[in-house]
């Protein structure tokens, strides 16, 4: 480990032995899958989400556990698929795993999601009601997905966030069918189809035959992922809240260092 690499790992393990403890055991396991979030986790959290891109030091660190024999990376992100691919900037063989887990993107495939008349008919009447939200809450915006609707508020003033979410509330209630309601940072999510990250992980680990997996994330959605990691696992929060994950880092920087460490780690067994 050179000592730019050390110096980073330091900082991301500072206080915290048993997390440098846990990354030098995970570097050692046969099969490793290093699943990581994508906004928050490798990308700081920006105005538009468009714009969001892996920072280079973890870039580094990711090329160099793509290339790393018994190992594979992949992203795990309540974004859409193409959005997903997109702002990862993903090649062909990348493993993603999108919209909490109702997209799967495995050695270049995805599943199709299938949705009934039914299913878009309600989304189609929600997203008719959060257009007119939308219009009356400057700064805030849809995000359409496969299987659901994303009300984003970022930007917007607290109050006015809050009212728009009770009305999208109201509204989804209103339409009826039961739409599952997913809370995260700045956005509010309704859905017809129950998925979350943890069953991403789950079907990542399969398809690898994962024996170690590094879960990495920051929002209220991940900790689904956290929930179904084993004690051969590394689950590591990214900021503050309530979390299952054993170890917390401060943000996205500490990630890249802890990146660094089990890359190089990792490529010296």
């Amino acid at each position: 480990m050179d000592e730019a690499t050390r110096s980073r790992h330091d900082a991301a393990v500072a206080g915290d032995p048993d997390l440098a403890d846990a990354i030098r055991r995970l570097a050692e396991t046969p099969r490793l899958l290093v699943a990581l979030d994508f906004d928050g986790t490798v990308s700081p959290l920006v105005d538009n989400p468009a714009d969001s891109r892996v920072i280079p030091e973890a870039r580094s660190a990711l090329d160099l556990l793509e290339h790393t024999p018994d190992t594979w990376v992949a992203f795990v992100s309540g974004r859409p698929l193409d959005g997903l691919i997109r702002v990862t900037e993903a090649d062909e063989s990348a493993l993603l795993i999108a919209s909490h887990g109702v997209e799967v993107r495995l050695t270049g495939g995805a599943v199709d999601v299938g949705l009934s008349d039914g299913e878009r008919s309600r989304l189609a009447a929600l997203a008719v009601e959060l257009d007119r939200i939308v219009a009356a809450t400057p700064g805030s915006k849809i995000e359409h997905k496969p299987v659901g609707l994303g009300l984003h508020t970022r930007g917007v003033p607290t109050n006015a966030a809050a009212a728009a979410n009770e009305q999208a509330r109201a509204a989804a209630h209103a339409i009826g069918g039961g739409f599952l309601e997913r809370a995260g940072k700045d956005i509010l999510e309704f859905a017809v189809r129950d998925a979350t990250k943890g069953d991403g992980i789950e079907r990542l680990r399969e398809h690898v035959g994962a024996t170690g997996v590094l879960y990495a994330g920051d929002d209220v959605t991940d900790e689904d992922g956290f929930a179904v990691l084993t004690s051969d696992d590394v689950g590591v929060k990214v900021g503050p809240g309530e979390t299952r994950a054993g170890f917390r880092v401060a943000d996205p920087d500490v990630v890249a260092g802890l990146l660094q460490s089990l890359a190089s780690l990792r490529a010296r067994n």
